[in-house]
């Protein structure tokens, strides 16, 4: 079974032992990856939130041939367009983040993580998102890549932006989806692809949502650190592979190198997302496995067999 988790946060300090600015534990990126090759995932997106994210996020992702990397300012932090301490301009910071993404497109797959969010505007204000929302519509436009998208109680907003610029970029997928059955559908109908992790399978209802998505517009993902799936989650009868059965943990504080680390979310438990959808769908979870790996080709990889 072939994997690919589109969305993960492989420069999150966690990754290298930090958390919140204290170092608990030694790096353990490189056991964080081959346990994620241990489980058959094949590709990594690593997504980049901001300028200085996506410069380390291509980094890393040219250190070995299974890590690709996105470009792109994340909505909660597009104030950065108008930091000084950052760039000189607006125009400086976009010329910035394009020179990364047309430097190494065999690596860079798609732009973003770029587009709205609602729920955090302490960190952003609306106005100042949606200007720089806008802006890297151009930016897919000249890369012609596809883009990697966020989307958070936008009241319309986000599928309007979309509706108005669709014609700019070639593909693009919905990442970490949590909304309605009709916010789902106004996608689908926007030709948008959606991305499954575990926060879009919390509740009854996120899995009746989830029931209503066709396969073949989906894609999978585990947003790790974040997004784990939890005992307490109505997603998680529908696991046949139990993480804490597959994978030994510990937490932080008594952390021991090769073992995971508890609540943090890795790679490795890509299969669960998976399984999830399989079960709400009532389908075999190597038919769904296969159609996800497709769609995901189909967009990141055009052209190349696998997503014909």
């Amino acid at each position: 079974m072939k994997l690919i988790d589109i969305g993960l946060n492989l420069t999150d300090p966690m990754f290298r032992g930090d958390y919140r600015g204290k170092k608990v534990h030694e790096d353990d990126l490189e056991y964080v990856l081959k346990r994620a090759l241990d489980a058959g995932v094949e590709r990594m997106l690593i997504t980049g939130g901001s300028l200085s994210e996506s410069k380390e996020a291509l980094e890393l992702a040219r250190s070995r041939d299974y890590l690709y990397s996105t470009v792109g300012c994340h909505p909660t932090r597009c104030s950065e367009f108008e930091d000084t301490s950052i760039s000189a301009s607006p125009e400086v910071y976009y010329e910035e983040l394009s020179k990364i993404a047309l430097n190494d497109q065999n690596k860079v797959v798609a732009i973003g993580e770029c587009g709205l969010d609602y729920d955090r505007l302490q960190f952003c204000d609306k106005e100042t998102q949606l200007k720089y929302f806008e802006k890297q519509f151009q930016l897919a436009e000249t890369t012609k890549l596809p883009m990697f998208l966020h989307n958070r109680n936008t009241d319309g907003d986000f599928a309007k932006m979309i509706r108005e610029n669709r014609g700019r970029f070639t593909q693009g997928v919905v990442h970490s989806f949590t909304g309605t059955s009709d916010e789902a559908k106004e996608l689908l109908d926007l030709d948008l692809f959606i991305g499954i992790n575990g926060c879009s399978l919390k509740t009854e209802e996120n899995l009746s949502v989830v029931a209503s998505i066709p396969i073949e517009r989906m894609m999978i993902e585990t947003d790790a650190p974040w997004c784990d799936i939890r005992p307490t989650h109505a997603s998680y009868k529908y696991i046949k592979d139990k993480p804490e059965l597959l994978f030994e943990s510990k937490k932080k504080e008594r952390f021991e190198l090769g073992l995971m680390v508890k609540s943090r979310n890795e790679p490795c438990t890509l299969r669960q997302v998976l399984e999830v959808i399989a079960g709400v769908h009532s389908r075999d979870v190597q038919e769904v496995a296969e159609i996800v790996y497709r769609n995901t080709c189909r967009v990141f990889w055009p052209g190349t067999g696998t997503g014909n």
